[in-house]
């Protein structure tokens, strides 16, 4: 079955930077984009943040984070980054990787805060 496990969360200081990492499971990596979603505090809708591509070659981002983070993959390791730098305090959420393969699936998330 699908999993998804992402890692690399914590806190930082605003100007900081953090590296997430989500690693992937029981389906074919290199065949699907993956997305980065965020959301800031319980009962608040989820923001997307981030796509790539199953080749990696093609990226996407939110406006609120374009010019700061970076997402990329690596097909042989099944797991898929992100690269956040110069991070505000408005960054500080639950991150979480999605593939939608037959439906969406969701790893469990990894909390970041950004905070002096």
């Amino acid at each position: 079955q699908v999993q998804l496990v992402e890692s690399g969360g914590g806190s930082v200081q605003p100007g900081g930077s953090l590296r997430l990492s989500c690693d992937a499971s029981g389906f074919t990596f290199s065949r699907y984009a993956m997305r980065w979603y965020r959301q800031s505090s319980a009962g608040k809708a989820s923001e997307w943040v981030a796509r790539i591509s199953g080749g990696g070659d093609t990226t996407n981002y939110a406006e609120s984070v374009k010019g700061r983070f970076t997402v990329s993959r690596d097909n042989t390791r099944q797991t898929v980054f992100l690269q956040m730098n110069d991070l505000n305090p408005e960054d500080t959420a639950v991150y979480y990787c999605n593939v939608y393969t037959d439906k969406d699936y969701w790893g469990q998330g990894t909390q970041v805060t950004v905070s002096s």
